[in-house]
Order: structure tokens, then C-alpha cells, then sequence
């Protein structure tokens, strides 16, 4: 065979047959795709996997010994059926071949081998129907009697596998490709691999895939995994490399200015937070290159201030902001609490305006004639911001508010509206330092952790009703007992419509939790159902109740929340449309109904709806999700802190870190293949420091060849233009 590279093309090397198969299973294109299928674990011939407990349903690889065999004729049809129960000695598994009665010769009592198929089940048994299999030579049996030891320690690497390719037919292929593979440049620094005591990168794909023992494979990960974060991070670093040589506009802050007047009016002391992190903004906004920054903080932290005051910044050259929110109510809301804050001397000046799809026409005319004539300098909407009719003056500054809601693609198109704008994003959603590193690499990143004073706090509390039946009408009991005091209610449901056919979800319906153990097929109440509910419940006979979601108009969403803002509303029935941005102090208490259909970092911005004022909070989760199970933990964990940093890292536990490049940055499936953003810190931690040292000498990586290269071939087309629009 010729020699490959990590390069060279998949079908050229194992041929046009089997390349199409790991296409279609895996994805795979070139002969680094295939090697990068790494092992998931590591069998020893002598082990023995239990089969008793083999999930039905999935395709599974087991390593076993043939105990019986036997053929009969089937009497339904012709031909003749071979039944091979195979065991691992604590149980046994039968293996069905029809009209197959060749398979006797290889298959003796005895025999011991590699067995992959999907788990079936019949007559209470397990079943593999046809599965795949690879028997272990004779030679090999005689091997391990003159040598037990030996025999029991050699390694058998056991794939990611699916029902069309096999772990062992993986083995096979990847054995003939590596016979054939040539020297890899490597991306780690000499001096790098050295010190740290790692592989070179032929060495790490060899003994990973070939390893003699644990250690081997061991130190072939920890290569591996310093690759794929040096990988990333020189990347990243890279991308903001490339933003700094876009030259800005700069966009200084004068004395005697409208920032200036705006903090002398202010009621109240910033944070000492909001202080540092205005500051670094501030400065961003008169260098040379566009700022490129990420505000991350607790919900009620005052993000929108610090972007307040970044917009009036950019103002003072007669600069633009636009600000763009993911929902009508929170762009509403935006405005509403802008305009108050800027008060009746700035609002004028500034002329902050709304811009969203649902606006009468006439309005929205009138709106894009204010935008496009810079007449307004605040520009606050919604996807509408994006449309090829909205143009600006001057657009100097864009806020992203709740990133996570927003794809790169959209983010870029707002962007391309000015000349090198600079960028804020927002979010309340807290990210883990190492998510932070991995995904935003690129940005600059501030947080903003101390709280305004003052504020009462709130209390969270799981309502287990499968467990105990009787605390629902509690819940109710409870709620209808805040609005006696004078207080407003928010609940939360997890569908519009429980009872409707499944036509498709509106935006707000889509739980972010996926269906996991301990959590019902369907939802069980949606807004309908608890509003019929409540218009029968004695307590509520006299309340004002009313619902909210998001197959309403934008016009009615926005009359419903201004008339729970003004308190004409006692409970608001609502969809997670009220997630975030919406602000009602008089708000004490939050009902979530089917709390465990949400994730953490969900369920944290849903509670952060209430406690905003002088009233206490109260959140009350109810939940019909089993104990010990991780729908239960998600509701669990939010229920013991109100610490959002600290549930940020236990969202990333259950979720796992999800694909954290291109547009998908979240959920199990991820685009790391060792690297693991929290039990790897460390390792993205160096990374990042040894990325930084090579750019600063060597930005282009004309003298790091193999760095270059590694990047090239990890990051497609997609990826690249992901990471651009950051």
C-alpha cells in the first residue's frame, strides 16, 4: 500500500465500498476522520462482559464463549434455524442464523470470540439476530495456555459501533490503514512534548489504537487530548487575531457628554462590578480594532446597564446601537426600561425605537425611517433587525442580549448592517470558565457577579406531587395566599397545549431537558389546561388570571405583560416566553409545572422572573419525576442554590458540553472527541497558554507546520465560518 496521510482521501485507501459505509455511519471523508475514531474503552481476551445486563434495543459488542449449538428446521417456513448460545459465565446470550448451517464449523463449543449485534428478545432471553462476530484463532487459545498472563493482557479496542459497522470491523480497517500510514508532522512544539512527557503524534495513533497495556493507552489520550485543545485554542485565538486587524471607528467618551450626564442622574451606586466591567467596555470602545466582548451575569446583575452606557457611548460621535432580543415581550421590555432609565432629558435626544415583525405596518415604517435617517442612536428588535428593508446611518455598536438564543448567522448578518461594529453579547446564562474558553475563545470575556442591594432574595422549593399527591392543591393553596398579600403570580407550563395534536411546537413550547429516565412521554399541562383548571378552582373564583404564550400576536403579548406590570393581572399563565427580561417587582411568586422537562440553566432564568423588587421570592418546582433520576437532579440542584455559576457547572455535567463549534453549542452530542471541558481544565487551561506564546512569535505558524495543518484538517468550512461570525 502507498503511504497515507491524515489527509488522504478515505476510498483511496480501504476502497470505495467500506468508505461509503463509515460515510454514512460516521461521517468520515478522509483517512483523519478514521483515526480519530477513537477507542470508547478496551476489552482483554480473557474478560468476560456481562451479559445479563446488555440494554435491549442497542447495538452492543461482547466478548464470549460458544457454550451450545444447535439446528432444527423452522416449521413456519422452509429452511432450517442455528441457535449458538454463547456465555460470559455469569450469562448467557443466543445467537439465530437462518438457513446458515455452515456456520457450524467455526462455530464449536469452545470457541471464543468478538460477538456485535443489536440486543433483541425472545422467549425472555437475550437475542442477537445475525450478528457480526470474529472468532479468536486456535493459535491463540494454545498461546494463552503456555502463556495465561500474557494472553489475558493483550488489548482489544472496542469502537463507537453502530448495526452496519462493527467495533471489529472498525479494528480491521484502521489496523490496514495504519500498515500504510506514513509520519505525521506534529502540532505540539517540540519543546511542549517534551516537557510535559507526551507522544509524538505517529506514536499517540499507534498506541491508541494498538496499545499493549493501559499505560500505553492512557498516555496516548493524554496526547491526544493536549492535540485537540491546542488545536482549539490556537484557533480561536487566531479568529481574534484576525478581528483585531479590522480597523473601528473609535468612539470616545466626552466630558461633559451623554455618558456623562447619564451617570450624574444616576439613582443609585453601581456595582463594583458594573464599574470594572463599564471600564473595560469604555476602553474597548476607542481602540483601534472592533470590541469583541462577552458580559456574562447573574439575571437582575445589571447587564442592561453596562450596555446602556455602552450604547451611549458610541452615541456621543453620532453612532448607532442596536440591541436585539430573542422574543417581542423582552425587546418591549427593553425599551420600556431604557427609555425610564434614560429619563426625560436623554430619551428625547437618543429617540430609543422598537422594531419588530408583529408592528403595524405604518408603525414600522415610521420606525425604519428613524433607523435608516440615524435619527434614532437606540435601536432595540427583534429578528426583524435583520431584515433586508432595516438599514442604519451608523451602526457603531451591537448587543446581542441572550447569545445562546441567537445562531452565528444571525449574529453576523446584524453585524454586516455597519462597518466593523463593534459587538457586545450578553448573556444571563452563566458559562464555566472552561466552556467559556472552548466555545467564546475569541471574545473577550467579563462577569458581573455582585448583586445590586437590596434585593430580598428568593426561596425554592421541589413539590414531588408523584410522591405526595396532596402537595399540588398545596402549591395552589400557596399561590392563591401571595396574591391575598398583594402580590402577582407567574406559572410556567411546559406546552400551549397539552391536548392538542402534535403539529408542530411554537418557539416557548420546546423543553430544553431531553427525555431522559424519570420523565413522562408527553406533557400533562399546558397554559390551556391550567387556565381551565383555575377558572374552577374556589380560590381563584375572584383573582384576574390570564395567559400568555407565544402563538399569541406580538400586540397581545405586549398588552398582557404591560397590565401584569401595571398589576391589572393577579397570575399569568404562561409559556417560557416570560424567561427572560421581563421585569415585575411586584412579582413574588413563580410556579413551574413539570419543572423537570427544563434544564438548569433554564429553570435558574425562569425563577430570576421574581424576588426583583422589595417582595421576597418564592419558587415553587413541581415535578412527577421518580427520585435518583436526572430529571429529578436537574429540579434538585436548582432547588439547593441560587448561585447560577454553580448550577452553570452542574448543567454541564448532565448536558455535557455539546458541539462546541459551529452553530449547535449545547447537548450530549459534542465535536470533542477525548477532550472533555470539565474534567480537562487543566489541559485547555495550558493549551490556551501555550497558543497565546506560539502566536505571539509565530502568528502565521509558518515555523509550527504541523500546528497549521492540524488546524486545517480539524476545522471545515463551517466551523471556520462559525468561529468568524463569533
Amino acid at each position: 500500500m502507498p503511504s497515507l496521510s491524515l489527509e488522504s482521501r478515505l476510498d483511496g485507501a480501504v476502497g470505495g465500498k467500506t468508505a461509503a459505509a463509515l460515510g454514512r455511519a460516521f461521517g468520515m471523508k478522509t483517512v483523519g476522520d478514521l483515526l480519530s475514531h477513537y477507542p470508547r474503552r478496551y476489552a482483554q481476551r480473557g474478560e468476560l462482559t456481562p451479559i445479563a445486563s446488555l440494554p435491549l434495543g442497542e447495538s452492543v459488542t461482547i466478548i464470549a464463549q460458544v457454550t451450545r449449538v444447535g439446528e432444527r428446521s423452522m416449521r413456519a417456513r422452509r429452511g432450517s434455524l442455528l441457535e449458538v448460545v454463547i456465555s460470559d459465565g455469569r450469562g448467557e446470550v443466543t445467537l439465530t442464523f437462518f438457513n446458515q448451517p455452515w456456520r457450524l464449523a467455526d462455530l464449536r463449543p469452545g470457541r471464543r470470540g468478538i460477538f456485535a449485534g443489536k440486543v433483541g428478545e425472545y422467549r425472555g432471553g437475550r437475542q442477537f439476530a445475525h450478528p457480526d462476530y470474529e472468532l479468536f484463532d486456535d493459535d491463540d487459545a494454545q498461546a494463552a495456555a503456555r502463556s495465561a498472563q500474557a494472553w489475558a493482557r493483550a488489548l482489544i479496542p472496542i469502537y463507537p459501533a453502530t448495526a452496519s459497522v462493527a467495533s471489529w470491523q472498525i479494528k480491521k480497517i484502521i489496523d490496514l490503514v495504519l500498515d500504510g500510514l506514513a509520519p505525521i508532522d506534529d502540532p505540539l512544539p517540540d519543546a511542549l512534548r517534551d516537557r510535559l512527557g507526551l507522544l509524538s503524534a505517529s506514536e499517540a495513533l499507534f498506541q491508541i489504537h494498538r496499545p499493549e497495556n493501559e499505560d500505553e493507552a492512557d498516555l496516548a489520550r493524554a496526547t491526544l487530548r493536549m492535540h485537540e485543545a491546542l488545536v482549539l485554542q490556537t484557533a480561536l485565538l487566531q479568529q481574534r487575531q484576525f478581528v483585531r486587524a479590522l480597523s473601528a471607528t473609535p468612539r470616545p467618551a466626552l466630558p461633559g457628554g451623554l455618558l456623562e450626564r447619564f451617570d450624574d442622574v444616576l439613582p443609585f451606586e453601581r456595582t463594583p462590578d458594573q464599574v470594572e466591567v463599564g471600564a473595560r467596555i469604555g476602553a474597548d470602545l476607542v481602540a483601534p480594532w472592533p470590541m469583541n466582548r462577552l458580559v456574562q451575569g447573574e439575571v437582575g446583575s445589571g447587564k442592561t446597564l453596562v450596555a446602556l452606557r455602552a450604547m451611549l457611548q458610541v452615541a456621543e460621535s453620532g453612532g448607532q446601537a442596536a440591541l436585539i432580543a430573542p422574543t417581542e415581550v423582552l425587546a418591549g421590555q427593553h425599551l420600556r426600561s431604557m427609555a425610564r432609565m434614560l429619563g426625560p432629558q436623554l430619551a428625547p435626544e437618543l429617540m430609543p425605537t422598537l422594531l419588530t415583525g408583529q408592528m403595524p405596518a405604518a408603525e414600522r415604517r415610521k420606525a425604519a425611517l428613524r433607523v435608516a435617517s440615524g435619527q434614532a442612536r437606540i435601536v432595540i428588535g427583534t429578528h426583524a433587525l435583520l431584515s433586508d428593508s432595516t438599514t442604519f446611518a451608523d451602526l457603531a455598536l451591537v448587543v446581542v442580549d441572550e447569545q445562546h438564543r441567537f445562531g452565528v448567522e444571525q449574529r453576523e448578518a446584524l453585524r454586516a448592517k455597519g462597518s466593523s461594529p463593534h459587538a457586545l453579547v450578553l448573556t444571563a446564562t452563566p458559562i464555566p470558565r472552561t466552556v467559556a474558553m472552548t466555545v467564546f475563545g475569541d471574545l473577550d470575556v467579563s462577569t458581573i457577579r455582585t448583586m445590586p442591594a437590596g434585593r430580598p432574595g428568593i426561596e425554592s422549593f421541589v413539590a414531588p406531587v408523584a410522591e405526595k399527591p396532596g402537595w399540588f392543591a398545596r402549591v395552589w393553596q400557596r399561590a392563591a395566599e401571595e396574591v391575598q398579600k398583594g402580590h402577582q403570580v407567574f406559572v410556567v407550563c411546559p406546552a400551549i397545549d397539552a391536548e392538542a395534536p402534535p403539529k408542530g411546537k411554537a418557539a416557548d413550547e420546546a423543553p430544553l431537558a431531553p427525555e431522559v429516565e424519570g420523565e413522562a412521554s408527553r406533557v400533562r399541562w399546558g397554559v390551556v389546561q391550567v387556565a381551565e383548571m383555575l377558572a374552577v378552582h374556589p380560590l381563584y373564583a375572584e383573582l384576574r388570571v390570564a395567559t400568555l404564550h407565544g402563538r399569541m400576536s406580538g400586540e397581545e403579548k405586549d398588552a398582557i405583560m404591560r397590565a401584569f406590570a401595571d398589576g391589572q393581572i393577579d397570575v399569568l399563565i404562561a409559556t417560557t416566553v416570560i424567561e427572560v427580561g421581563v421585569d415585575v417587582p411586584n412579582a413574588s411568586t413563580m410556579v413551574i409545572l413539570e419543572a423537570d422537562r427544563f434544564g438548569v440553566s433554564q429553570l435558574h432564568q425562569l425563577r430570576g422572573r421574581v424576588g426583583r423588587g422589595s417582595v421576597p421570592g418564592l419558587c415553587l418546582l413541581v415535578t412527577e419525576s421518580a427520585p435518583r433520576t436526572d430529571a429529578r437532579s436537574r429540579v434538585e440542584a436548582v432547588a439547593r442554590t441560587l448561585d447560577g455559576f454553580a448550577l452553570a457547572e452542574v448543567d454541564l455535567e448532565l448536558r455535557g458540553e455539546g458541539d462546541v463549534l459551529g452553530d449547535a453549542q449545547s447537548g450530549a452530542r459534542s465535536s470533542l472527541r477525548l477532550l472533555r471541558v470539565v474534567s480537562d481544565a487543566h489541559v485547555i487551561s495550558r493549551a490556551r497558554e501555550e497558543a497565546e506564546a506560539i502566536l505571539e512569535t509565530d502568528p502565521a505558524l509558518r515555523q509550527h507546520t504541523g500546528l497549521a495543518a492540524a488546524i486545517e484538517r480539524r476545522l471545515d468550512v463551517t466551523e471556520r465560518a462559525a468561529m468568524a461570525k463569533n
